[in-house]
Formats: C-alpha cells, structure tokens, sequence
C-alpha cells in the first residue's frame, strides 16, 4: 500500500534516496522498453511520490518546490527517464488541484493519481447542442502517458466562454480511458519516458474540466478550495521551470557518482603508462571541472526554487526580472549537467560506449533535456540578457 497521510511528507526524500540502486537497476530496461519500468512506479508509489503536489485534503503534501526539485533530483540519479516523468506528473498533478473542486474529488479519488501535461493547443472544442463540448485533436511528446490517469490538454474553444465571441485557448483535462495513445516514440534520449502522441477523437467535455488558459497563467483558478491559498496561486511558468531543475541536476549528480565508482584501483588507461587512471593528472582535471560544473547547478537549481518558494508563501508577484532569472537558472543547470556529464564521458574510455553502461545513456538523456523549449541553455541566457537590458522578453513562457 502506498504511503499516505501529509505527516509522512517529511522523510519523503530519505524514502526516495534508497531507491536509487532499483532505479539505477532497472534503468536500461526502461530504456529499452521505451516506458518506466512497472517496478519503479510502484516503488515511487510506496515511497508517496505521486504525492508530493497533490492537495492535503486528498492525503497529499503539497511540497514546497525546493523539496519537489530534491525529491527529483534524487530520482534522475538512478534513471533520468524515470525523473523526467516524475517531474511532469508532479506539475500535472498540481496543476488538477486547480480545477473545479467536483472534478478534483473524482480525479484524487484515485489514489496516487498520475495526470500529463502537454500545453501546447493543438486541439480543437467545439461546443455541443446538448450542452458541453466535443474535444478533437492530437498531442505529441506527451511523458508519462502510457502510465498516466488523466491527461490535461491545451484546446482552441470555438466562440469563446459565452460562445459568441473570439476563439480563446483552454486546458482541457480527460481521462486516459478516452484518448488513444500513438507508437511514435523511437528516440536518442530519454527514451524511456514513453512520450508518445494522444489522440482525442470527439470526447465529450464540460465545464468542469476546462480552465481558460488566460486565467491560468493570471494565478485565477477554478477551484474554490484553493482559490486563496498562495501554495495554488503560484503563477504555472516559475513554478514549472523550477520543478524541472531537479532531472538535470540529478542526472549530473549521478554521472559524477557513477564515474567515481568506475575509478577502482588498478583500473588501467590505454595507451598510456597509467596502471590506474585514478592516479592521472587528466582524470583530476575532468573530475574536478565536472565537479564545480555540477555544484553550480546546484546552487542555481536551489535559487530559482527558493525563489518560487518565497512567492508561493507570501503570495507577493513575480517581478518580470525574478520571472528570467528562473527561466535562466532552469537553462544554467542543464547546460551545467550536460557539459559535465560530456567531460565524464570523455574521461570513461571506449568501453562506455556500451548501451548497459550509465554514462552514455546520461549524456544522451541530458542532450534531449538541453533541447527542450523551455530548458535551452543558449536560448534562456539571451531571454535573462534581454529583461536585464530593459528589454521585453522574447517567450511568453514566464
């Protein structure tokens, strides 16, 4: 039975620290079975995971997001894939917490509901004679669904709320039981997270299970419950790039781990006179460099969430400038872990090539992370320069 009851909140990342042997255990079988391994769910289960955003009410902890980047980080140092699609459903899972409080019953009436994410509106709700809506349309790069209940979607609604006026976007939130999942997912890295394309094809949807998108990211919910409550109001944008710092920084933290473990004794350096490449001046240089790098992403994986902390519990606004310092923090750890885990890699020998060797999927799964929209190094440098430069911010997504 899974852990419950908001008072085990606090040892939640001792509980997910020892799972880092089963994760790192199970970590190439979830890569090439293109989904997390059933053993590693159910251990994240045990350990209330799946809870760590949910509502109090519903038996959750409603964690602040300095111990969701922990708890993440923790993960991706056993299996980057595995931390990735812990990382979404956190987010989702939040994020359900501000639909209208009839629908969260039924949604946390599952126990360690899983609900996806893909913003993006790509689908289409057009209204019904009989009331409601029909949702239409297809998501791609959708984590977690092939172990997801409920997947929240970004839709155009025809005629607006009242039904005469513009087009407006909304999130639409559906049971997996009415979407059809796709095979579309064949990938260099984080192959594991099964992120494949939903489809929607005339699923029926009410009132209920929509929030305007224009009211999301303005902190308005629908829920009444948490109306108030500044854990809930937190704006999606902060919230979400400093939630996703914790994957990267776990991933670097685990590379260093594992490449140090790899540095026995009498383990020799080809080509060189070196019996034991512990002893090797290039060795040093690599796992210092890698080291700092990684330490940095600490820090800045640490500032951007005690940054989101302190808005959330004085229910103060972001200011634009504190809003690109995140989306920079977010860019500054995966740039940070990607170039530490490429030094590591350099360090590892031929032999890591090998698909059952960690470090190349590490690398790999750091790289598809780096090309994210919303985690690009390059690109959230220049958004931060730009706000500093009193200019406006060239991505909405703050």
């Amino acid at each position: 039975m899974a852990v419950s009851g908001a008072g085990l909140a606090e040892g939640l990342l001792e509980r997910t620290e020892s799972l880092v042997p089963l994760l790192r255990a199970n970590a190439l079988g979830t890569e090439r079975e293109g989904r997390v391994a059933a053993e590693n769910i159910a251990a994240l289960e045990q350990a209330g995971v799946f809870k760590m955003t949910a509502p109090r009410e519903t038996g959750g902890y409603e964690l602040p997001v300095l111990t969701q980047v922990e708890v993440l980080a923790a993960i991706a140092r056993g299996c980057g894939s595995t931390s990735w699609a812990t990382a979404v459903y956190s987010v989702g899972i939040w994020m359900a917490g501000n639909f209208a409080d009839e629908l969260q019953d039924e949604i946390f009436a599952q126990e360690d509901v899983r609900v996806t994410l893909v913003g993006a509106p790509t689908g289409r709700l057009t209204r019904e004679r009989s009331g409601g809506y029909r949702l239409d349309g297809s998501w791609a790069f959708n984590t977690g669904c092939l172990d997801g209940h409920w997947a929240i979607t970004g839709a155009i609604r025809e005629g607006g709320e009242g039904g005469g006026g513009d087009d407006d976007a909304v999130l639409a939130i559906v049971p997996y039981a009415q979407l059809q999942i796709g095979d579309d997912w064949d990938v260099s890295g984080l192959c594991g997270t099964g992120s494949r394309t939903i489809t929607a094809a005339g699923v029926s949807v009410d009132d209920r299970q929509l929030w305007p998108l224009a009211e999301a990211t303005a902190s308005q919910r629908r829920s009444e419950r948490h109306a108030q409550h500044p854990y809930w109001r937190t704006p999606i944008g902060p919230l979400i790039c400093a939630n996703s710092a914790g994957a990267p920084l776990g991933l670097g933290q685990g590379a260093l781990e594992l490449f140090l473990e790899a540095l026995v004794p009498g383990r020799p350096m080809t080509l060189t006179t070196y019996a034991d490449r512990s002893l090797a001046p290039v060795t040093h240089l690599q796992v210092g460099e890698a080291a700092v790098q990684i330490e940095s992403a600490a820090f800045h994986a640490r500032r951007c969430a005690e940054l989101v902390d302190r808005h959330c519990a004085s229910g103060e606004p972001f200011a634009m400038r504190e809003r690109a310092q995140i989306r920079s923090d977010l860019g500054r750890v995966t740039g940070l872990a990607q170039s530490a885990a490429h030094l590591l890699l350099e360090g590892s020998g031929a032999s890591a090539i090998h698909r059952d060797v960690p470090i190349q999927r590490i690398v790999r799964d750091l790289d598809a992370l780096a090309q994210h929209a919303v985690m690009h190094p390059r690109t959230n440098i220049e958004l931060y320069g730009r706000v500093l430069c009193g200019l406006e911010p060239q991505s909405e997504a703050l």
